[in-house]
């Protein structure tokens, strides 16, 4: 057991207050916390973020154990234990570490470039059949994650699986004292955060740090790169590979539409196994898994057994449109406690002050009595509010006495059978619902019966993604700069309300809006930051006070009906931003209208200035910098007047996505960032790509030469073809100027070039040259492998109106990794 002073001997830090609660939990993150009493927050400090500001909101949450590396700025916190150490981050390390090392249970340590979540997690699932496996959380791989994933092991825990991830030098040495692999596996070496290293042998050298101390490393001697080095440090290897030479040599790989066989040759004898997947990504973390069980002496028979019943890892929770206004978070592969929190936190996260139903499982090997497992279970339901629950299997059910105690309205069942042959679609009206199951369950054909059946074609946002470039962008800011993001029309096309509740629980300081009914949505969706409406309009006056949001006055004549409108309802003091013309020449107050502008402004209570900006034209275009700096001087002088006939001060903001980067001297006291959260600034690198249109083929037809295809004979065959048909077309967002070869879609990892012109719901593809493409088979229109910037270069526009331009009708999923 450990207690805050056993944990400041072992972080060598100077306890400070009453150690009275055994500590059970870590945490790093104010909002994720399920048991205060037994938790020991630690207050990280980040380049953006200094956990000792969210003490108090921890402190007021029940936790009374802390770890910090300042006790002056702490404030009185009765009861409250405080451990100081020089630098928080690294005592959670130490924590872990020492944790670690009070096990002596094989632990097998996963780096490399790719693959490393399959790989943990197909192990976990090969493995679980005779033990009782601890690994990371989902790609819990950080420098933070690891030692978090560490510190669940247990004294039930028979085995232990940990990823790392490092994206530059100097990582991997704490990583590894963490972990203390006994066996490795490496991946592979390839291209991701090739840019944090010279060259991609400093990173394998980096990462190979991770098995110094392994008795075994698994790997593949087909990169040659990673043969000499092992080979070089002396590392003892389970190599396979094509060469004779590999303990485990790869004879052959025969892949069908649904499978592939894989032949090998290992103690001299040849054996086959055969997976469910086809793809060389699978195939290569298949092959690691064989050889590490192979490695541990498990027969061969069983390892074929269990191998051909790998399911697909769903890396990214889903969160979809569902029946009778309901929304639908899919995590049906997997159920242990930590999955099922995070799961929790993702769907807190969404949608405040809907009705939350969680479809549960049963739980296994999570080394707890059933007794206490489900008393923990129904606390953390407890703590996210949860309103229903249905509760499947043998184990959970026998439970509901226990978890209506806590205010659920439970309903239970032995089986998924049991609960779909009663199951009621109007039991679920508007709420939000998390499935959440082991595997065995089946719990995808619960899935059916809840998922809208809606148009194939989707639009894919990936919320991780966006935290991401969000988060990129937060770096370039100096302490204390203030963050405004827009989410006007419809967040770029990927969601209002979703995007919003990914700002609010990331802390950005406001949001920006174009019109008062879009502001409105946000307050309905749950969204309680501040919000500026950046195009009021007399008529929505009342709204906007309704909903406590704040309007841009940008003339007199608003500026004078606004104040009427406040003046006549009695409202004193009512926040505004001033927007200033300084030469974009759209909306603004002009340079010779700021005098006259703070004359009326000082004289009067009934309004408060929150803040001034402007809009810079042109600041990503190195050739108007000189503009740019005019617009900036301009504005600074103009802020200047204002602030002091005011007498008080206001937030100034200039600088816009591209500013952000490009011009750090102007930001000033808050920056306002749009497009480039949605990975789309040239000026800015390591975003990610959060869009993804995606859809299916219709029909695949043989044409034969001299025919023609689709209206108006604009698709001339030329030789015998094949042609797919995809639902999409420009009723969808898909630009009719893309026709005729000018457009292309990815299909099976090639490109095929639309063929004829684009109609309103469909548009053809030729795809002679690739083979096997059927109906239903998925199609990319623009994400990873078709960047959007492309096709808005197709259409002579820019990747705004592409995105804006999206139907309604195309349904949006919400993806969390």
């Amino acid at each position: 057991m450990y207690t805050s002073g056993i944990i400041a001997s072992i972080v060598n830090g100077h306890l400070s207050g009453v150690d009275v609660n055994p500590i059970t939990y870590l945490s790093v993150d104010s909002r994720k916390i399920s048991f205060p009493s037994e938790t020991l927050f630690f207050a990280l400090v980040t380049s953006r973020r200094n956990g000792h500001q969210f003490i108090g909101d921890v402190y007021n949450q029940g936790v009374r154990s802390f770890v910090v590396n300042n006790l002056d700025s702490i404030g009185d916190f009765p009861g409250a234990c405080f451990i100081l150490v020089p630098d928080t981050l690294f005592a959670l390390q130490q924590l872990a570490s020492h944790h670690r090392s009070e096990f002596t249970i094989p632990v097998i340590g996963i780096t490399g470039s790719n693959g490393k979540t399959i790989v943990k997690e197909w192990l976990n699932q090969l493995l679980q059949f005779k033990n009782k496996v601890v690994r990371s959380p989902k790609s819990f791989n950080s420098q933070v994650g690891v030692p978090l994933s560490v510190w669940q092991m247990t004294e039930s825990h028979t085995v232990g699986i940990f990823e790392a991830g490092i994206s530059k030098p100097g990582e991997m040495a704490a990583l590894q004292s963490i972990i203390q692999p006994t066996i490795g596996i490496l991946t592979n070496i390839g291209a991701a955060h090739d840019e944090g290293f010279i060259n991609r042998r400093q990173k394998l050298e980096e990462k190979i740090q991770l098995f110094s101390t392994v008795n075994t490393l698994v790997c593949c001697f087909d990169d040659l790169l990673i043969k000499e080095l092992v080979t070089l440090l002396q590392l003892h290897a389970f190599s396979w590979g094509k060469d004779a030479g590999c303990t485990m040599q790869v004879t052959g790989i025969t892949s069908t539409t649904t499978q592939s066989a894989i032949s090998i040759i290992y103690n001299g004898k040849a054996e086959e196994f055969s997976i469910r997947f086809t793809d060389s990504a699978s195939i290569e973390n298949a092959l690691h898994c064989i050889a590490l069980m192979l490695h541990a002496g498990i027969q061969v028979a069983d390892i074929a057994e269990r191998i051909l019943q790998l399911h697909p890892v769903e890396m990214r929770l889903e969160w979809k449109k569902a029946i009778n206004n309901c929304y639908l978070l899919n995590d049906s592969y997997s159920n242990d406690l930590s999955s099922f929190i995070i799961a929790l936190n993702y769907l807190e996260q969404q949608h405040e002050g809907s009705s939350r139903t969680v479809i549960l499982s049963d739980f296994f090997e999570s080394g707890l009595s059933d007794e206490m497992l489900y008393t923990r279970v129904a606390t953390i339901l407890n703590q996210h509010q949860i309103n229903r629950l249905f509760a499947v299997g043998e184990h959970i059910t026998r439970y509901q006495l226990l978890f209506e105690a806590t205010g659920l309205l439970v309903s239970s069942f032995d089986s998924t059978e049991a609960l779909i042959d009663s199951f009621d679609a109007t039991q679920f009206v508007s709420d939000n619902i998390l499935l959440k199951g082991a595997r065995r369950f089946g719990f995808e054909r619960i899935v059916q019966l809840l998922e809208q059946q809606v148009h194939q074609t989707v639009l894919e946002i990936n919320l991780t993604a966006l935290t991401h470039n969000l988060h990129q962008y937060r770096q370039l800011l100096r302490p204390g700069v203030k963050l405004m993001v827009m989410v006007k029309a419809f967040g770029y096309g990927s969601g209002d309300a979703e995007v919003a509740k990914v700002l609010q629980y990331n802390k950005v300081d406001y949001i920006g809006v174009a019109y008062a009914d879009e502001g409105v949505a946000l307050r309905k969706a749950g969204i309680h930051l501040p919000v500026m409406v950046m195009n009021p309009e007399p008529g929505t006056f009342e709204t906007i006070e309704q909903y406590n949001l704040e309007p841009e006055i940008y003339s007199f004549s608003i500026l004078e009906a606004f104040e009427q409108y406040c003046e006549t309802q009695g409202i004193s003091q009512y926040p505004i931003h001033i927007k200033l013309d300084t030469g974009m020449h759209r909306l603004g107050f002009e340079m010779h209208e700021v005098s006259k502008l703070t004359e009326r402004l000082q004289h009067q209570n009934i309004l408060v200035v929150k803040t001034a900006y402007t809009h810079l034209a042109a600041s990503e275009d190195p050739k108007h910098d000189d503009f740019t700096q005019h617009q900036s001087d301009q504005f600074a002088a103009a802020c200047e007047v204002l602030e002091s006939k005011l007498g008080y001060p206001v937030i100034k903001h200039v600088a816009n996505t591209s500013a952000i980067r490009r011009h750090p001297n102007k930001h000033f006291d808050m920056v306002r960032l749009g497009i480039g959260m949605y990975g789309l600034d040239v000026n800015m690198e390591d975003l990610q790509v959060v869009n993804t249109l995606k859809t299916t083929v219709a029909q695949v037809k043989k044409v034969a030469a001299g025919e023609t295809v689709g209206y108006g004979r604009k698709g001339v065959i030329l030789k015998d073809s094949v042609i797919a048909t995809v639902r999409i077309g420009y009723a969808d967002g898909y630009r009719r100027q893309l026709s005729n070869g000018l457009g292309f879609m990815h299909v099976k990892n090639q490109k095929a070039p639309v063929i004829g012109n684009v109609c309103m719901d469909m548009t053809m593809i030729d795809i002679t040259h690739i083979p096997g493409v059927k109906a239903g088979d998925d199609i990319e229109i623009f994400g990873i492998h078709i960047p959007i910037q492309q096709i808005a270069r197709q259409c002579n526009t820019i990747s705004y109106e592409i995105l804006t331009g999206i139907s309604q009708r195309v349904k949006r999923v919400y993806l969390q990794e």
